[in-house]
């Protein structure tokens, strides 16, 4: 097992991201129309939060709705904004970290993603499913 391999080789660059004038029922599509569960907020190419799928089901009853439903009750997203749902606190790595370093890092950590940063621009992102992936390609 190569044990100095760079986040960058596993990490998804095609970016879906948000900014804070986006709205929650923005939000909703982008998860369900990608399949995904983090998008990073940004301002310009700087990473300003993290929203996860999570995160809206708190505020809303979408976990009582089918996934594949394309409408969503918007009355209870309407009642916040990105701001207010999204993670502020966002630790970041650099694409140079090593696939062993981050995996102990969300090993330990209580959040399943993590925005990957260069000079200060968002480059992509890194979640436990990536990791998840890289294993079984392994073996």
């Amino acid at each position: 097992m190569k044990k100095r391999v760079p986040i960058s080789e596993i990490m998804t660059s095609e970016l879906v991201t948000l900014t804070t004038t986006d709205d929650l029922v923005t939000a909703e599509e982008l998860f369900k129309k990608h399949n995904i569960r983090h998008i990073p907020v940004v301002t310009g190419e700087s990473v300003i939060g993290m929203l996860s799928y999570t995160d809206l089901l708190r505020i809303s009853f979408a976990d009582a709705v089918d996934e594949t439903e394309e409408s969503v009750d918007t009355m209870v997203y309407n009642m916040f904004t990105i701001s207010q749902v999204m993670a502020r606190d966002v630790i970041s790595v650099s694409s140079d970290t090593t696939i062993k370093e981050v995996a102990h890092f969300l090993s330990k950590k209580e959040f399943h993603a993590l925005p990957v940063v260069d000079d200060g621009k968002l480059v992509g992102i890194v979640t436990t499913t990536d990791l998840i992936n890289y294993l079984l390609d392994l073996y």
